[in-house]
Parts: C-alpha cells; structure tokens; sequence
C-alpha cells in the first residue's frame, strides 16, 4: 500500500496483534519500529517473527518526540491513559488499533461483520462464521478471537470476515467500518481501565459510529444501557423477552426475524438449537440478525444452529469422571459470564472461580451460588474477595487451592456422581496464566490426568 511506504510506524507489543501488524506494515514498505516492555530474553520465541531492518525497543518505556514516528499501532492490552501512551498522544502522533490498521488494507471485496459485547463475542462470533460458510461464503472468525484481523485481511480476498471486537481494540478506532455491526449485552467489566459503566457503552458503541444510513446493526433491545443508544444507521432489535414487530424474537418457542417490510419468517425451533444454555439465546438471536443482515436466508441459518456446539473454553464438556461432568469455562472472565454458566445447569455445581481483579462486584454471582452451587473451590487474587462476597449471603461451603491442581483435586474430592465440576473464573487470568486459553487448555490437561476410581 503506497500510503504507508517509508512512513515511520511504531508498533507496540509483540503479541499477536502486534506481529500481525508488523507483518502487514512491512508488506507495504513501512519504517518499522517495534517497542514490548519484556526483556529479549523473554521475547526469544517471538524474534524470528521480526524482519531483520526493523528496530526493537525493550524496557518499561521509550523517549518518544513530535516528529519521532508518523503512526503508532496499539496493543489492546495498553491503556490509552499509560504514561507513555499519553507522551504519544502530546506529541501529537495518531494512535490507532490493530483492527483499523487492518480496515485500512481490507480488499475491497471482503466485508466485514463487526460483533462485541461484554459476554457471548466468541461464541457469537464464531457461529455467524459457520453460517456464513454454510451459506457457501468464504468466511473466517478474526479480531480477539484469536486470528488477528490483519492477518485474516491479508489471507482472505473476498467473502465475509466475522469480527470479534473487544472495547480495547474499539477505543482507538478512526475508521473502522463494518458492513453489519452488533452489541450483545453490556454489563460490569473492565472496569478497572474504563472506570465507569457509561464510559464503557460509549467505547463500545463506538462499532457502528461509521455506519451509514442504508446498514444494520444487531442490538440487544432487553440490555437498557444498549437501548439508549442512538446508531447512525438502522437498527435490528433482538429480544427474547418481547416479542417485536421487526428484528429478532421468540414466538411460541419458534425463533423469528423480520427486516424491513418483508413478511415475518420463522428461522427454527428454540429446541433445535444445539448450543446449551438459556443465555446462548442471546448469541444466537444476535447472529441471527447479523447472518440475515447480510443476506443469509433463514433455512441456511437453521443448518447450523442446529449442529453448531459452541467454541473451545466457553462451556466445553471435557470428560465426565466416576459420573461427574467436568467443564471448561475458562473463558468466563467475568461476574455476569459465571452466572450465565452456573445457570446452565440443573445438577450439583462444584465451582472452581477466582483470578486476577478487574474491580468486579460479586455480590451478585454470590447470591446464584448460594442457590446453584454445592462446594466453592477459590483461587488466584480475588479468592478472598469472593468468598467475602459468599459469605455474606449466607454460603459456607468454601474451600481455599493455591494452584489449579489443588482446585481439581479438592473438587474431585467432593463431587458425587452427577455432580458438575465447573470451571467458570469469574475473573482474568494473569495472576497464574498468560490468558484464559493457557489456564482452560491447562484444566484439560489436569481432568485428562484423572483416573477413574476403582469399587
């Protein structure tokens, strides 16, 4: 891309994102310079990644000067308000994310599907892929979901890109314009870095602010924060509370949608649905109405909601052990996505949850498990403040592990034939894990590591 020939960019982290970007700014003859905060020692695994006439910076901070760089590219995980973020932005230098980098190289004939929301983007996300590839579109799941968005762009020339949009990687977003956009809930969460709950819709409903009169977004009209939103374009309400004269809903059980004046039309049965979880309703209205957006008709959609089983750390059945059932729901990072879980099931609960703190309330996820959860096993940062929390509603059954092991093996010890174990955090993993993939991948590694006991 000419624009970005010799043009002096700074990319910051050597995450994924970060080596994405990297990769794609070099393709098109930038001036790179690529600054993490880890040690080359620490960043052995990632040098090879990095061309050779780029520039490394390492260390907690770099001297950054008006002038110095025409571009800087962002990891999510750096606060707009870091030091030197905010050094950055004095000097005047754009600061954009990953994802609009990657806007800014889309071909022409690839569209984007934009989705984000405080819980269900994975699941969401992955399950209009699936659609639209059943449809017979070329599709990939991109963004922070774990392909990079600049790397989906750079391997995919046409079709339909479903995007998992995070509210960091939407805080630095100028551009960035899907083709159909969706916000499925919002409630408390990352809190800690966006500090209030009207400042975190904002960020979030940045997704849509592009959009242009003639396209959709996808909005929960049950989330009251989502309902006081005012998009630029049409709107396509979801709701399975109410049943709506236009948008998507439930109707004697039947899942509806309707664009438009077109005629209402019945896309399946709540039952045909394959996902567990009354809260997967939410996910699935959601990409029912971003799929028909795009022009999916509704038998294409049933096709793969009706086989489509989720995604790897959202409710994953791992193996069930001397009759207990032991779940991964590493991807359960916060309060609200815990309670999801813990609802989704009818039998005994052994809950293992606690990790590093995001400024969450738990007075809620507290009161669900005094009715739904049998033995509390904690752990990581937060296990004092959750068994606060339980404690104060009356739960006793509490139990303290210093590592995942001890989690599984204390919970092992209290399960009945059954019983679910359920690994659902309620919290990040950083205070034990690099991210919630390396601590749900490592409770696999454990229940694989069960024996059944002998009678």
């Amino acid at each position: 891309m000419l624009k970005y020939q010799g043009k002096r960019v700074l990319v910051m982290g050597m995450a994924r994102s970060g080596l994405s970007s990297v990769q794609l700014l070099m393709d098109a003859g930038a001036d790179l310079t690529v600054y993490d905060r880890k040690s080359p020692q620490e960043l052995a695994e990632h040098m090879g990644s990095i061309p050779n006439r780029t520039r490394l910076i390492t260390g907690e901070g770099v001297e950054i000067a008006r002038g110095d760089f025409d571009l800087v590219v962002t990891s999510p995980g750096i606060p707009l308000d870091n030091p030197m973020m905010m050094t950055i932005q004095e000097a005047g230098i754009p600061i954009i994310s990953e994802i609009e980098l990657a806007f800014k190289f889309k071909p022409a004939e690839l569209s984007l599907l934009a989705i984000t929301g405080t819980n269900g983007k994975t699941t969401t996300t992955s399950l209009v892929a699936e659609i639209i590839n059943s449809a017979g579109i070329p599709s990939v799941a991109a963004g922070n979901i774990g392909l990079p968005l600049s790397a989906a762009v750079q391997a995919e020339k046409e079709g339909i890109v479903s995007v998992e949009c995070s509210s960091f990687q939407l805080e630095a977003i100028q551009e960035f314009h899907p083709l159909v956009s969706a916000i499925i809930n919002i409630t408390p969460d990352h809190l800690d870095r966006h500090k209030t709950m009207e400042n975190y819709a904002r960020i979030k409903s940045r997704i849509f602010m592009n959009q242009t009169l003639g396209e959709y977004t996808i909005l929960n009209g049950d989330d009251p924060l989502i309902r006081q939103m005012t998009p630029p374009c049409k709107v396509c309400y979801f709701s399975f509370r109410t049943t709506l004269e236009q948008g998507v809903w439930i109707e004697n059980e039947d899942i509806m949608v309707r664009l438009d004046e077109s005629p209402p039309q019945r896309v399946c049965r709540v039952s045909e649905v394959r996902l567990r979880g009354r809260h997967n309703l939410e996910n699935v209205l959601c990409a029912v109405g971003l799929t028909r957006a795009a022009g999916i008709e509704p038998f294409l959609i049933r096709e793969t909601l009706i086989r489509f089983e989720g995604v790897k750390h959202r409710l994953e059945d791992i193996r069930t052990v001397n009759g207990v059932l032991y779940v991964n729901d590493s991807k359960g990072t916060n309060p609200e996505s815990t309670i999801k879980a813990m609802e989704s099931f009818s039998d005994p609960i052994i809950l293992i949850a606690g990790g590093s703190h995001k400024n969450s309330d738990f007075s809620e996820m507290a009161k669900v498990i005094a009715r739904r959860v049998k033995v509390l096993v904690l752990l990581g940062e937060t296990r004092s403040i959750i068994r606060e929390a339980a404690e104060k509603v009356g739960f006793r059954d509490i139990t303290e592990a210093s590592s995942l092991e001890e989690a599984v093996a204390l919970a092992k010890e209290r399960a009945d034939a059954g019983d679910v174990v359920l690994l659902s955090p309620a919290c990040a993993s950083y205070d034990m894990f690099r991210d919630y993939e390396e601590r749900g991948e490592y409770f696999r590694k454990i229940v694989w590591s069960l024996g059944e006991d002998r009678i």
